[in-house]
């Protein structure tokens, strides 16, 4: 808490409070390894670790990371202000690829917070930014529902079922919905859903669609700017993931079928009479 209030006051932003963060829970970390004396362990927790700590971090972020960090913080903002033409559908493209490679995993949260710190201090540069977070991380869920509907003999009884729940968690903006196909088969599943996640944010961006909430699917189309075009972004990344993923699915049963067995000759059986 002490961290983040000072990330606020020097206007270090959403990295400021990351740094903030990670400083207090690794000197916390280092107090604990003192040994003190049992009579004092009582305290350590509610007023000797707490105390220091705070000092401690409230130091650092004053005096020696957060002035650098706000520094950061003010570029990122005028380069996000900045966005147009080829550079914003690139940051497209990196930030569907980070979306769709863990689907929930440390790079999707990653590219996540980068999205909604922007939101703290909305301009059109991270307004495009969230949207593009969000169309990329509904492809790979939309994208294994699709394909196990077009597809379903490529697929086992238990993914086609996870595949017809993939519709809601796809439109609901939970990427986690594929993550049992990835699971089951990620040379396959991860370069598609990364590959459509891609065509999805690179368009998003290209669109100049904006967004000001941080969650909720196709539920917050209202707050989406030019939604056809967003929902057509959608579209076109989760056709690419699918295609994508039946191909080479379908390459892989075409090379794994076993060759036919050669026809033998029945022995013919002659009977003395």
């Amino acid at each position: 808490f002490v961290g983040g209030a000072i990330a606020l006051t020097i206007n270090a932003g959403f990295l400021g409070g990351l740094a903030a963060g990670l400083l207090a829970g690794a000197v916390v970390m280092a107090i604990q390894r003192v040994k003190v004396h049992p009579t004092l362990r009582g305290i350590m927790p509610v007023l000797v670790i707490p105390l220091i700590a705070s000092v401690v971090v409230g130091f650092l972020m004053f005096i020696v990371v957060g002035k650098p960090i706000a520094s950061l913080q003010r570029a990122l903002t005028d380069g996000l202000n900045g966005l147009s033409g080829s550079n914003a559908i690139i940051l497209g493209v990196v930030l569907g690829l980070m979306m769709c490679f863990d689907m929930g995993g440390p790079l999707n949260k990653v590219a996540y917070a980068f999205a909604v710190g922007g939101l703290a201090d909305p301009t059109p540069g991270s307004l495009k930014v969230m949207a593009a977070v969000m169309a990329a991380g509904m492809v790979p869920p939309l994208a294994m529902a699709l394909a196990t509907t077009v597809r379903g003999r490529l697929f086992t009884k238990t993914e086609r079922e996870n595949g017809r729940a993939a519709w809601v968690l796809g439109a609901s903006f939970i990427s986690e919905g594929a993550i049992p196909f990835a699971a089951a088969d990620p040379l396959r599943v991860i370069p598609s859903v990364m590959a459509g996640g891609a065509v999805t944010g690179a368009l998003s961006m290209a669109f100049g669609c904006t967004l000001r909430a941080p969650h909720g699917g196709i539920f917050v189309v209202p707050l989406i700017g030019d939604p056809f075009l967003y929902l057509l972004a959608i579209a076109a990344g989760t056709a690419v993931a699918t295609a994508l993923v039946v191909l080479l699915k379908g390459m892989r049963r075409t090379s794994g079928s076993p060759a036919p067995a050669p026809a033998i000759e029945e022995p013919k059986i002659s009977v003395a009479v």
